[in-house]
């Protein structure tokens, strides 16, 4: 039997997925180097579309869970949000506290997620430069990654959902996880980072699986060559050739590889918001989707905000004790989502204010 919450799962996918492949098949089918401008209208697309289901959720997010009666209410808010306090005798009233909490937490779940998005953009964009990618490829390795991280975002978010069903002190793990890694990022800011390409151990990993094209060929990746002696050349079926990896494929596994390291901050800290798995899993990938355009947007103007990295240390502390607390003091969505806004947003106006 298929469950309300399982329909309108599809078709929330089923939406993002379409959006995404009209973007990669249609709008941008001829690769290109995406400008600022064109990055900045894509990104205040995305965004919009991201704040236009925060609406829906305000007015319709007991649709999420088939909320009909104070029977349901209860038992969704007793699984996601305890902390609601109901009337029994109050079922609209009732309903309109838990979709507002549920659309602050989503809003606050995605600020953090594009908040700590920042230094995974930077990290991407260090990715493409250590392979020597050239500028007109990012979109289509960014859209193949987009559409992993998808993927494994939904593995991630469900699986941990099941795990702190079961084991509540998970979320004492994620808030120590996410402290430390506060604490690290704050004292590893100054390093400067690199990646050898050549000895990581994804690129020998492939080097030993499959047979790997050393350059690159367009945006294929994957072609028909030979070797001929220690070189490879382009080469048909019929001419000998066999199927290469090229290093644009290595690259889309590097960044897929970047996800899952980023996914254990992004994912702990969605869940200190809140313990709804779809409100964290729509936050998450509606952040995600936006992404490529932000990349490129960041991308050159990466050097003006210099103190967002602070405030994604100051993120990830507040949220790492959040959860440690969680049984002992519990903050209402309203603050954590100000907290957050607060954090972004002086960090954003710190940067452009003091330049050096």
């Amino acid at each position: 039997m298929i469950t309300t919450e399982t329909t309108f799962f599809i078709i929330f996918i089923a939406a993002v997925v379409g959006v995404l492949l009209v973007d990669m098949l249609v709008i941008d089918r001829k690769a290109h180097e995406v400008s600022i401008k064109e990055a900045g209208i894509w990104t205040a697309v995305w965004v919009a579309l991201a704040f236009c289901f925060a609406g829906f959720l305000w007015f319709h997010g007991d649709m999420v869970h088939g909320i009909n009666n104070m029977d349901d209410l209860q038992h969704v808010t007793q699984r996601y949000a305890s902390h609601i306090k109901l009337n029994p005798n109050d079922f609209e009233g009732g309903l309109s506290l838990y979709r507002h909490n549920m659309t602050l937490t989503y809003l606050s779940a995605y600020l953090l997620e594009k908040t700590l998005s920042v230094d995974n953009l930077f990290v991407m964009l260090l990715i493409f430069t250590s392979f020597g990618v050239s500028k007109k490829e990012y979109q289509h390795v960014l859209n193949w990654g987009i559409l992993g991280a998808i993927v494994l975002r939904f593995i991630f978010i469900f699986v941990g959902t099941s795990l702190i069903a079961r084991f509540d002190w998970i979320l004492l793990l994620f808030g120590l996880l996410l402290i430390y890694n506060a604490i690290k990022i704050l004292f590893e800011k100054e390093q400067e980072e690199s990646i050898d390409v050549e000895n990581h151990f994804a690129v020998r990993w492939l080097s030993k699986i499959f047979r790997v094209y050393p350059h690159f060929h367009g945006d294929h990746f994957f072609v028909r060559a030979k070797k001929e002696g220690d070189e490879y050349q382009i080469a048909g079926r019929k001419q000998g050739g066999k199927w290469c990896i090229t290093p644009l494929f290595i690259t889309v596994v590097f960044i897929e590889f970047a996800d899952i390291i980023f996914a254990f901050d992004s994912i702990p800290a969605a869940f200190s918001v809140s313990l709804d798995p779809y409100v964290v899993f729509f936050s998450n990938i509606l952040a995600i989707v936006g992404l490529r355009a932000m990349f490129f947007l960041l991308a050159g103007i990466a050097d003006k905000f210099r103190y967002l990295k602070h405030g994604v240390c100051l993120l990830l502390l507040f949220i790492g004790a959040k959860l440690l607390l969680h049984n002992y003091i519990e903050i209402d969505a309203v603050w954590s989502l100000a907290v957050i806004a607060s954090v972004l947003v002086f960090s954003i106006l710190l940067s452009l204010v003091r330049k050096h």
